[in-house]
Protein backbone atom coordinates (compact mmCIF):
# COMPACT_ATOMS: atom_id res chain seq x y z
CA UNK A 1 0.00 0.00 0.00
CA UNK A 2 1.35 3.41 -0.75
CA UNK A 3 2.07 5.87 2.03
CA UNK A 4 -0.09 8.79 2.68
CA UNK A 5 1.48 11.26 1.12
CA UNK A 6 1.80 14.13 -1.51
CA UNK A 7 2.74 14.14 -5.19
CA UNK A 8 5.10 16.82 -6.61
CA UNK A 9 6.03 17.22 -10.35
CA UNK A 10 9.38 16.02 -9.01
CA UNK A 11 9.20 14.31 -5.60
CA UNK A 12 6.31 12.59 -3.13
CA UNK A 13 6.25 14.00 -0.04
CA UNK A 14 4.94 10.88 2.48
CA UNK A 15 3.83 12.36 5.61
CA UNK A 16 1.36 9.86 7.50
CA UNK A 17 3.98 9.55 10.36
CA UNK A 18 4.11 13.85 11.15
CA UNK A 19 2.05 15.38 12.85
CA UNK A 20 1.84 18.29 10.61
CA UNK A 21 0.86 17.55 7.23
CA UNK A 22 2.08 18.72 3.67
CA UNK A 23 -0.31 22.18 3.78
CA UNK A 24 0.30 25.43 1.89
CA UNK A 25 2.01 27.71 4.80
CA UNK A 26 5.12 24.59 3.73
CA UNK A 27 4.68 25.03 0.46
CA UNK A 28 4.28 28.92 0.38
CA UNK A 29 7.44 29.06 2.15
CA UNK A 30 9.24 26.93 -0.28
CA UNK A 31 8.51 28.38 -3.14
CA UNK A 32 8.69 31.68 -1.57
CA UNK A 33 11.78 32.03 0.20
CA UNK A 34 13.78 34.41 -1.24
CA UNK A 35 17.62 34.38 -1.99
CA UNK A 36 18.96 37.39 -4.08
CA UNK A 37 22.67 36.91 -4.39
CA UNK A 38 24.82 34.52 -7.01
CA UNK A 39 24.41 31.22 -5.20
CA UNK A 40 26.87 29.32 -8.30
CA UNK A 41 29.43 31.91 -7.09
CA UNK A 42 29.51 30.21 -3.69
CA UNK A 43 31.12 26.76 -3.49
CA UNK A 44 29.63 25.56 -0.37
CA UNK A 45 26.49 26.82 -0.33
CA UNK A 46 24.30 25.82 3.14
CA UNK A 47 20.87 26.00 3.64
CA UNK A 48 19.23 25.32 7.12
CA UNK A 49 15.76 23.94 7.28
CA UNK A 50 14.49 24.27 11.27
CA UNK A 51 11.19 22.64 11.99
CA UNK A 52 11.54 20.19 8.96
CA UNK A 53 8.56 17.67 9.78
CA UNK A 54 8.10 15.74 6.63
CA UNK A 55 11.04 17.54 4.98
CA UNK A 56 8.74 19.33 2.36
CA UNK A 57 10.61 22.53 2.51
CA UNK A 58 14.01 20.93 2.62
CA UNK A 59 13.11 18.92 -0.35
CA UNK A 60 11.70 21.99 -2.46
CA UNK A 61 14.76 24.02 -1.63
CA UNK A 62 17.03 21.54 -3.32
CA UNK A 63 14.91 21.53 -6.17
CA UNK A 64 14.96 25.06 -6.68
CA UNK A 65 18.94 25.36 -5.69
CA UNK A 66 20.63 22.76 -7.22
CA UNK A 67 23.90 23.41 -5.72
CA UNK A 68 23.03 23.89 -2.26
CA UNK A 69 23.70 21.18 0.58
CA UNK A 70 20.53 20.92 3.10
CA UNK A 71 20.20 20.11 6.55
CA UNK A 72 16.99 19.90 7.68
CA UNK A 73 16.15 19.38 11.81
CA UNK A 74 13.05 18.51 14.05
CA UNK A 75 12.33 17.55 17.70
CA UNK A 76 9.73 14.77 15.94
CA UNK A 77 11.63 11.55 16.02
CA UNK A 78 9.01 10.02 13.88
CA UNK A 79 8.71 13.58 11.50
CA UNK A 80 12.94 12.66 11.16
CA UNK A 81 12.58 9.18 10.29
CA UNK A 82 10.04 10.12 8.19
CA UNK A 83 11.86 12.89 6.39
CA UNK A 84 14.82 10.92 6.01
CA UNK A 85 13.08 8.07 3.72
CA UNK A 86 11.51 10.97 1.68
CA UNK A 87 15.01 12.50 1.15
CA UNK A 88 16.21 9.01 -0.14
CA UNK A 89 13.68 8.55 -2.09
CA UNK A 90 14.06 12.22 -3.87
CA UNK A 91 16.30 13.01 -6.92
CA UNK A 92 18.46 15.18 -4.24
CA UNK A 93 19.13 12.31 -1.76
CA UNK A 94 22.84 13.00 -1.63
CA UNK A 95 22.38 16.85 -1.16
CA UNK A 96 19.86 16.68 1.78
CA UNK A 97 20.12 15.44 5.50
CA UNK A 98 17.59 15.06 8.56
CA UNK A 99 18.49 15.32 11.95
CA UNK A 100 16.52 14.79 15.58
CA UNK A 101 17.93 17.89 16.78
CA UNK A 102 16.75 21.18 18.97
CA UNK A 103 17.26 24.55 17.08
CA UNK A 104 18.84 25.99 19.91
CA UNK A 105 21.31 23.12 20.29
CA UNK A 106 22.40 23.08 16.64
CA UNK A 107 26.08 24.02 15.23
CA UNK A 108 26.88 25.31 11.98
CA UNK A 109 27.53 27.95 9.15
CA UNK A 110 24.95 28.56 6.73
CA UNK A 111 24.01 30.74 4.28
CA UNK A 112 20.14 30.72 4.53
CA UNK A 113 17.49 29.19 7.08
CA UNK A 114 14.10 28.51 6.77
CA UNK A 115 11.82 27.75 9.27
CA UNK A 116 7.68 27.31 9.35
CA UNK A 117 8.03 27.26 13.29
CA UNK A 118 5.50 26.37 16.05
CA UNK A 119 3.32 29.35 16.67
CA UNK A 120 0.36 29.05 18.88
CA UNK A 121 1.10 31.32 22.11
CA UNK A 122 -1.64 31.32 23.80
CA UNK A 123 -3.98 29.08 22.68
CA UNK A 124 -5.39 25.23 23.89
CA UNK A 125 -3.00 22.83 23.26
CA UNK A 126 -3.53 19.46 21.54
CA UNK A 127 -4.38 16.32 23.04
CA UNK A 128 -1.86 14.51 20.47
CA UNK A 129 1.73 15.28 22.08
CA UNK A 130 3.45 15.51 18.82
CA UNK A 131 0.55 18.21 17.02
CA UNK A 132 1.21 20.12 19.93
CA UNK A 133 4.96 20.58 19.77
CA UNK A 134 4.92 21.03 16.00
CA UNK A 135 2.42 23.83 16.53
CA UNK A 136 3.07 25.94 19.73
CA UNK A 137 5.96 28.05 20.47
CA UNK A 138 6.92 26.28 24.53
CA UNK A 139 9.55 24.40 22.11
CA UNK A 140 10.78 27.26 20.29
CA UNK A 141 9.88 30.85 21.16
CA UNK A 142 10.51 33.34 18.39
CA UNK A 143 13.02 35.74 19.94
CA UNK A 144 15.32 31.85 20.25
CA UNK A 145 14.40 31.10 16.55
CA UNK A 146 16.02 34.64 15.75
CA UNK A 147 18.64 34.25 18.34
CA UNK A 148 19.99 31.12 17.11
CA UNK A 149 18.84 31.24 13.37
CA UNK A 150 21.62 34.46 13.87
CA UNK A 151 24.09 32.36 15.08
CA UNK A 152 24.00 29.97 12.72
CA UNK A 153 23.81 32.27 10.02
CA UNK A 154 27.25 33.59 7.86
CA UNK A 155 27.54 37.25 7.31
CA UNK A 156 24.71 38.92 5.18
CA UNK A 157 23.25 35.29 5.59
CA UNK A 158 19.43 35.00 4.73
CA UNK A 159 16.42 34.04 6.86
CA UNK A 160 12.93 33.00 5.87
CA UNK A 161 9.93 32.60 7.76
CA UNK A 162 6.63 32.24 7.47
CA UNK A 163 4.13 33.38 10.25
CA UNK A 164 0.43 34.15 11.43
CA UNK A 165 -0.56 37.69 9.76
CA UNK A 166 -0.63 38.98 13.41
CA UNK A 167 2.76 38.61 14.62
CA UNK A 168 4.58 40.65 12.02
CA UNK A 169 5.12 43.27 14.58
CA UNK A 170 5.88 41.33 17.05
CA UNK A 171 8.14 39.19 14.97
CA UNK A 172 10.41 42.09 13.52
CA UNK A 173 10.77 43.96 16.71
CA UNK A 174 12.21 40.99 17.98
CA UNK A 175 14.20 40.18 14.72
CA UNK A 176 15.91 43.61 14.70
CA UNK A 177 17.35 43.47 18.24
CA UNK A 178 19.24 39.94 16.89
CA UNK A 179 20.95 42.16 14.18
CA UNK A 180 18.61 41.77 11.21
CA UNK A 181 17.31 43.75 8.75
CA UNK A 182 13.78 42.91 6.62
CA UNK A 183 14.19 42.84 3.30
CA UNK A 184 11.02 41.42 2.05
CA UNK A 185 7.50 40.45 3.07
CA UNK A 186 4.46 39.42 1.54
CA UNK A 187 0.86 39.33 3.46
CA UNK A 188 -0.83 36.31 2.29
CA UNK A 189 -4.87 36.83 2.17
CA UNK A 190 -6.96 33.43 1.48
CA UNK A 191 -9.30 35.40 -0.47
CA UNK A 192 -9.26 39.32 -1.47
CA UNK A 193 -12.54 39.57 1.08
CA UNK A 194 -10.71 38.34 4.13
CA UNK A 195 -7.98 39.97 6.33
CA UNK A 196 -4.46 38.83 5.81
CA UNK A 197 -3.97 35.36 7.29
CA UNK A 198 -0.48 34.40 7.18
CA UNK A 199 2.74 37.00 6.15
CA UNK A 200 6.41 35.58 4.70
CA UNK A 201 9.46 37.45 6.02
CA UNK A 202 12.66 37.79 4.48
CA UNK A 203 15.33 39.23 6.38
CA UNK A 204 19.47 39.93 6.11
CA UNK A 205 21.96 39.47 9.04
CA UNK A 206 22.79 42.83 8.98
CA UNK A 207 25.69 43.44 11.05
CA UNK A 208 29.21 42.49 10.13
CA UNK A 209 32.91 43.55 11.30
CA UNK A 210 35.50 44.85 9.26
CA UNK A 211 38.73 46.54 10.66
CA UNK A 212 36.86 46.30 13.93
CA UNK A 213 34.27 48.18 13.11
CA UNK A 214 30.74 47.23 13.35
CA UNK A 215 28.47 48.33 10.33
CA UNK A 216 24.78 47.45 9.31
CA UNK A 217 22.68 47.88 6.44
CA UNK A 218 19.78 49.68 6.28
CA UNK A 219 17.44 48.33 3.29
CA UNK A 220 13.94 49.23 2.18
CA UNK A 221 12.20 46.14 2.65
CA UNK A 222 9.93 44.60 -0.24
CA UNK A 223 6.13 44.91 0.14
CA UNK A 224 3.55 43.10 -1.36
CA UNK A 225 0.57 40.52 -1.13
CA UNK A 226 -0.44 37.54 -2.23
CA UNK A 227 -3.76 35.82 -2.61
CA UNK A 228 -4.59 32.25 -3.24
CA UNK A 229 -7.66 31.99 -4.05
CA UNK A 230 -10.04 33.19 -6.60
CA UNK A 231 -14.02 33.37 -6.70
CA UNK A 232 -13.61 31.64 -10.22
CA UNK A 233 -11.14 28.61 -10.89
CA UNK A 234 -9.76 27.82 -7.14
CA UNK A 235 -6.27 29.23 -7.43
CA UNK A 236 -5.40 32.31 -8.02
CA UNK A 237 -3.29 33.10 -10.88
CA UNK A 238 -0.47 34.46 -8.44
CA UNK A 239 -0.86 31.39 -6.55
CA UNK A 240 -0.27 29.63 -9.15
CA UNK A 241 2.64 31.17 -10.83
CA UNK A 242 4.80 31.07 -7.21
CA UNK A 243 3.86 26.99 -7.46
CA UNK A 244 4.05 26.41 -11.29
CA UNK A 245 7.00 23.94 -10.79
CA UNK A 246 5.79 22.21 -7.96
CA UNK A 247 2.20 21.40 -7.74
CA UNK A 248 1.15 18.75 -10.93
Amino acid sequence: MASEGFQFKQFFVAHDRCAMKVGTDGVLLGAWAPIDFNISSFTNFRILDAGTGSGLIAMMLAQRFQQAQIDAIDIDEAAVDQAADNFRSSPWSERLHAYCAKLQEWQGCYNLVVSNPPYFQNSLKNPDKARELARHTDTLSYTELLRHSAQLLREEGRLSLILPAETEEEVCTLAAKEGFVLTRVTRVYSKESKPARRILLAFEKSTSRHDGITTSRHLVPIEDTLVLEDDKSGRSAAYREITKDFYL
